[in-house]
């Protein structure tokens, strides 16, 4: 039976989505997943079985345009992110693990001496590193020194000058990143080896 089949198809996305180990995978496999479903049960209407599948139509009529605006957002976030760090290595494949936060003008998001326990990509704003006497912008990275450090101390506070807009992703995230993550590693890596030869240069 036709109606089957396409029951078949639709629970074999489901399935197939809990392999997926990117979000943007993962949404687009949901939303193909929904289309199959409301096919499935408009079908319910030739087979004359439409009030049983209706809760099944109903759901997912409800989740397509929800996982469509998610798939939406998460492609301009990474392309975001793609151009600002349009010469560094991307960051696209942590977004399933980053959270976006304002910040306004005049809000210290950390001060020298705090924990570390968050790293923090500027995707707008200026933010002022006073006591090394630096301002960072849009594609910069914050954070990773103090989380890489012998006590997990900042090693100097961060000022915002402008209102911006940062993703933060947690030290415990980034620690589990850095030995799970090739890609990851290696970026940190280049970051702390920048930062090394930023405070040797003469």
């Amino acid at each position: 039976m036709l109606m089957q089949t396409v029951a078949w198809l639709a629970a074999g996305l489901v399935f197939l989505s809990f392999f997926m180990k990117t979000i943007i995978a993962l949404r687009t496999i949901a939303i193909g997943s929904n289309l199959m479903f409301i096919v499935y049960a408009l079908l319910g209407i030739y087979y004359d079985v439409f009030d049983k599948v209706l809760p099944i139509l109903v759901l997912h009529l409800a989740l397509l345009p929800l996982n469509l605006r998610r798939l939406q957002q998460i492609r301009a976030t990474a392309k975001s992110l793609h151009d600002l760090q349009a010469n560094q290595q991307s960051l696209e494949f942590l977004l399933p693990y980053m959270t976006r936060q304002l910040a306004r003008q005049g809000q210290r998001l950390f001060s020298k001496g705090d924990a570390a326990n968050h790293l923090y990509l500027v995707r707008s704003g200026q933010i002022e590193l006073p006591e090394v006497g630096k301002i960072v912008g849009p594609g910069a990275t914050l954070g990773e020194v103090g989380i890489f450090s012998e006590h997990a101390r900042r090693s100097t506070s961060a000022l915002c000058l402008q209102d911006c807009e940062l993703f933060g992703i947690t030290a415990e995230k980034v620690m589990e990143l850095f030995y799970q993550e090739p890609r990851f590693g290696l970026y940190i890596v280049r970051l702390l080896s920048q930062h090394l030869s930023d405070q040797t240069a003469p």
